[in-house]
């Protein structure tokens, strides 16, 4: 029984190993912005930006938009139903640049959610030969556009999304937020996903998409995904499957967000779209969860266990620091590449731990229909346990 034990330490070790070859991989893969030649031409670009409830950030996100660098591009803004001051600040900027319109949104559809209802209407108002979809709590580099456009453009792709940078401020959002970069980095297969070219090896975010607009409308847009939680991995998986190219990018010297803030807002953000992200195949996230705590929180604990004189016979010590080097070299390969405070890496037990909990909450709300976002309520969907 202890030969099994060690065996299956080892088979950790192996895993974490993988993950490093993987990050490293994908440091060296993803490409920021600046990377690409200047493009042959820069076609007209609609800018599209959904916005519900947006007060604090909507302003912010326009002016950035607005001081781009970029010969020829438009800004659309539709208001969601927003019970603050967010249409009367864009209604403001509108008045004092002509490159701005407000669109008043309609009423939302059954069958349809909120924010693709939104989007949905942007992408149908917009001119631009180019679409880029970014969100109301994103602020942008002057040469955001410009550079992304010539990415776009040397890479070939109907599609090219960006990790923007996170903005943490709260230990809530420094301790949970940085796990979905951390996550892409260590278990996205960059380069075998542009070669294989699968849908489901690939991640969309949806604080930037930069659409060919020919591509977008031959995938059915917005209307496709209409009832997709996770709508921006959903129209990359589509883009994929009708045979078009898909790059993901590294933002973040050209774009930052403030996905969250603070603690129940991060939970509560990650608890709608998690188990989403997984298709509601419930055994398959089960299963990827359980190992996602036995990999990253067994070696840590058995070395506390040993520290305190109780040592886990099942997991050797030598191979739980090996374990725990591993995984703090892991963490520091993504923290820095997506410029994430570095000191946060010793407190991935607990990021982790976190994390789990939340995919345990989503799972849950899911399962009896009581997810809700922004003063919503989303219908519970079909699940399947394979």
């Amino acid at each position: 029984m202890n030969l099994l034990w060690e065996q299956y330490a080892y088979i950790v070790v192996l895993f974490l190993l993988l993950c490093i070859i993987t990050a490293v991989s994908n440091h060296r893969a993803i490409r920021r912005f600046d990377e690409y030649p200047p493009a042959d031409r820069y076609p007209k670009v609609s800018i599209l930006v959904p916005a519900r409830n947006e007060a604090g950030n909507i302003s912010a996100c326009l002016t950035s938009l607005l001081a781009q660098d970029y010969p020829d591009f438009e800004a659309l803004v539709v208001d969601d139903h927003s019970t603050d001051g967010t249409r009367a600040i864009v209604a403001r900027l509108a008045a004092k640049d002509k490159r701005l319109r407000l669109l008043h949104g309609e009423s939302l559809p059954v069958g349809w959610l909120g924010k693709h209802w939104a989007c949905h209407q942007l992408a149908a108002a917009a001119s631009g030969e180019l679409l880029l979809f970014t969100d109301a709590d994103t602020q942008h580099a002057p040469d955001m556009l410009r550079h992304s456009v010539a990415a776009l453009s040397a890479e070939g792709a109907d599609l090219a999304t960006a990790l923007p940078r996170e903005e943490v401020l709260t230990w809530g959002e420094k301790l949970i937020v940085p796990v979905i970069a951390w996550g892409i980095l260590s278990f996205l297969p960059y380069r075998l996903a542009n070669l294989l070219a699968l849908p489901g090896l690939s991640v969309t975010i949806g604080q930037f998409m930069l659409f060919r607009r020919e591509a977008f409308e031959a995938i059915g847009g917005y209307a496709a995904v209409r009832d997709q939680m996770v709508d921006d991995v959903a129209l990359g998986r589509n883009i994929l499957a009708a045979g078009y190219r898909w790059r993901l990018l590294d933002g973040t010297a050209h774009v930052s967000c403030r996905m969250y803030t603070g603690f129940w807002e991060s939970v509560d953000g990650f608890s709608k779209n998690v188990f989403a992200f997984f298709d509601y195949h419930i055994t398959l996230y089960l299963i990827a969860w359980a190992w996602i705590a036995i990999a990253f929180l067994t070696p840590p604990l058995a070395l506390y266990y040993a520290a305190i004189g109780a040592p886990l016979t099942h997991f050797p010590v030598n191979l739980a620091a090996l374990a725990v080097l591993e995984s703090l070299f892991l963490w520091h390969v993504a923290y820095r590449r997506f410029r994430l405070p570095g000191a946060l890496i010793f407190l991935y037990p607990l990021s982790i731990t976190l994390f789990i909990l939340i995919a345990l909450r989503s799972f849950v709300l899911t399962l009896t229909g009581r997810v809700s976002w922004k003063g919503r309520n989303l219908e519970r969907p079909a699940m399947r346990w394979l």
